[in-house]
């Protein structure tokens, strides 16, 4: 089965019945193939495919075709931009969805992610735990957050290094609204699988040893379409997915699912 979708069927502005008759099954159908990836994976690895959560990333994605994947039974949503995250909640406030932002967030824009965010997966700085916090107590609520950690040495990612992790961890108690969950990171772009292979086994190094210190930071969130299934094999407790999910993402403003072809 084609996961790609033909630009006037994703535009925000087409006509949601050109879908076809049941755009729901179609969204069950591509989850279902993603489960299994997922399942085999597992197998590979021995562990229980329970153990593994799919985190449907849902970015470019218009509300109105979100809503077909909600009837799917997608539960978490995973944004990569704030503003974007924003508007879609707005639109969908009816739905009990569990938004999760993903992507790198300023400062000034924690105000806005703290109203509505279930988790966050991408905390870099103190600076930023310090705001969240901020704006957490002030709504007396806390959040649930992975540190991300920049595995790959590349100069273009988010990310603590590696040998800063440790006394981030520490730092964090400070943050008495933040519950740090575990590490996320961002693999290397490489078809290379050894060289992708190295970044998610470092995380897995990474979060054993904070363990010894943090009981409480257990979690792996790594892997994503390209990638999820040797991120499983190393660990992974929840993996990112999108496009096998939802179809390539737009290569412009004017471009909408194009081809598949990030695996």
């Amino acid at each position: 089965m084609s996961l790609a979708y033909s630009p006037s069927e994703l535009h925000p502005d087409a006509d949601i019945n050109r879908f076809g008759n049941n755009p729901a099954q179609r969204f069950a159908q591509n989850l279902a193939l993603v489960q299994t990836r997922i399942a085999e994976a597992c197998a590979r690895a021995g562990r229980a495919p329970g153990e593994v959560q799919l985190l449907p990333v849902t970015k470019t994605v218009p509300a109105a075709v979100l809503r077909h994947a909600f009837a799917a039974g997608i539960r978490d949503f995973g944004e990569n931009k704030l503003q974007e995250a924003r508007d879609k909640q707005a639109a969908l406030s009816d739905l009990p969805i569990r938004w999760n932002v993903i992507g790198h967030l300023q400062t000034n824009k924690v105000k806005y992610l703290v109203r509505f965010a279930s988790e966050f997966h991408a905390l870099d700085s103190l600076r930023l735990a310090a705001e969240l916090n901020r704006r957490l107590e002030a709504l007396g609520r806390d959040l649930s957050v992975f540190i991300q950690v920049n595995t790959s040495g590349e100069d273009s990612k988010y990310g603590l290094p590696p040998e800063a992790l440790p006394a981030f961890i520490e730092r964090l108690a400070d943050f008495p609204r933040l519950r740090p969950q575990g590490l996320m990171t961002l693999a290397i772009l490489s078809g290379d699988p050894l060289r992708v292979r190295r970044c998610f086994a470092l995380l897995r190094i990474l979060r054993d040893a904070a363990q010894l210190r943090h009981p409480g930071i257990t979690r792996l969130s790594m892997g994503m379409t390209s990638d999820f299934e040797i991120a499983i094999e190393e660990g992974a407790d929840v993996v990112r997915v999108g496009q096998a999910i939802f179809g390539p993402r737009p290569r412009s403003a004017g471009a909408f699912w194009p081809g598949l072809d990030d695996v």
